[in-house]
């Protein structure tokens, strides 16, 4: 079947909580691509192609000519943060890009002033910034953001927004009962139950005003039941969570070959050094616990013991983040990897990965953005597990196993863009092929 989707008319707004490192290097980016300075490098919705039909018909157009994506040029840009810097000061200050490069859209920056935020410092405790919103109660700020995103959509003449979570880690909470169900989770807004974070707030005002969420992060957010159920209601898309950038990005293409080739895998260490606002956000213990939760159910799921106790039942799996400011944002991870093989025989996988941190994370965004938009077009609502390719905690139907090989999520990426369009998916098998050779020669 082919879905009807909406065409990507008029102007898409792309609203993000936390204009720091990641979020101004997007907007930077997008703003020099669109003046024909550079590439949209790392996005796969505009420089990947995908294959329709046989392999002989050679049908293999970008992603973003398949199905209708929003435009570059139509994308309006806005957010909150904690700390009143236009989007240019925020930049400068992050030293992700070279001034060169922000000089050549400065003025296209600086236009972008944040709104003030919504910010509970007992979720991260490591900032203090004083541009938050005034109101006191969970629903008057819920209402001061819905208020926001309809103000941001009618200044801008918007056709459609999203809201990308591009903020710090919150600190660890489990899943209390008053993320289970909706009326649970009404009743705890209405008593300012303080065990709900910002970031749900954000969420529920998104959803209260039809706006499809993506959670960046690892915050408990719209993974909780009640947001679930709420997002449902509503009709509209949700995804998370968390970016799937450096280290992560690593483990979830090396992972799957070991898996695939059945080596054993006795233990697995990654440190890690970052010195930007993430860094110092995940020097306290309670916010790294949220980020380590989310890095090491990766590799647990990809080398299941359950399914092979024999390759990776005393799988030891070690994760640290040290916050270290030398290097900004220049992440440096280290992965020491110890594997057996043919006669127990032990070997060592060494990788070490300097990147830029926000360098990877902000063409993630932009296909997160433009694919979410694109599903809430199709009418595609509710968990957008489609999307796992992106993150690293993806988000399923309740007691589904999240699928972590990228090689996977990629298939599902791309078969779920067939469907919608209605071509053929692609199972990669090619039997067919070689059946009608020998029948022509029969």
């Amino acid at each position: 079947m082919e879905y009807k989707i909406k065409e990507a008319t008029g102007k898409l707004g792309i609203l993000m909580p936390g204009l720091g490192a990641v979020a101004t290097t997007l907007i930077a980016g997008v703003a020099s691509i669109n003046k024909g300075l550079s590439l949209p490098i790392g996005s796969v919705s505009q420089m990947s192609r995908i294959r329709l039909g046989k392999r002989t018909e050679d049908r293999n157009p970008l992603i973003k000519d398949f199905v209708p994506l929003a435009g570059l040029q139509d994308i309006v840009f806005g957010g909150w943060d904690l700390y009143a810097d236009n989007v240019f000061e925020a930049a400068s200050k992050a030293k992700v890009l070279e001034a060169h490069q922000l000089e050549a859209v400065r003025e296209d920056l600086e236009k972008i002033v944040p709104m003030k935020a919504v910010f509970n410092r007992d979720f991260v405790k490591n900032l203090d910034g004083d541009h938050v919103k005034t109101q006191t109660t969970h629903r008057e700020l819920i209402e001061a953001l819905r208020e926001d995103i309809k103000t941001f959509k009618a200044e801008n003449n918007l056709d459609r927004v999203v809201i990308v979570w591009c903020g710090s880690t919150e600190k660890y909470i489990d899943a209390e009962d008053i993320f289970t169900e909706l009326p649970k989770l009404e009743q705890a807004l209405d008593n300012n139950d303080d065990r709900i974070p910002p970031s749900m707030l954000y969420c529920y005002a998104a959803i209260l005003e039809g706006v499809p969420y993506v959670n960046g992060a690892p915050n408990l957010t719209c993974d909780a039941p009640a947001i679930v159920e709420l997002a449902l209601e509503n009709n509209v898309a949700i995804a998370g969570k968390d970016f799937k950038t450096g280290q992560t990005l690593m483990k979830t293409i090396v992972a799957p070959g070991l898996q695939a080739r059945a080596l054993g895998v006795e233990g697995w260490f990654s440190t890690n050094i970052l010195g930007n606002r993430d860094g110092l956000v995940l020097d306290d213990p309670d916010n790294f616990k949220t980020k380590e939760v989310s890095k090491l159910s990766v590799l647990e799921e990809i080398l299941d013991a359950n399914k092979n106790p024999e390759l990776y039942g005393d799988l030891y799996h070690k994760v640290r983040i040290n916050y270290y400011p030398p290097h900004g944002d220049n992440k440096e991870s280290w992965d020491n990897i110890d594997i057996f093989g043919w006669m127990g025989y032990k070997m060592q996988i060494k990788i070490n990965f300097l990147c830029r941190d926000s360098i990877l994370a902000a063409p993630v965004v932009l296909d997160l953005a433009l694919f979410i938009d694109l599903a809430q077009r199709a009418e595609m609502h509710g968990v957008q597990e489609w999307l796992s390719f992106y993150l690293k905690s993806p988000q399923t139907a309740p007691g589904l196993p999240a699928e972590h090989d990228i090689f996977k999520q990629l298939m599902k990426l791309q078969n779920t863009l067939r469907h919608i369009k209605g071509e053929d998916l692609i199972t990669h098998l090619g039997l067919d092929y070689y059946q009608e050779l020998i029948e022509s020669i029969q």
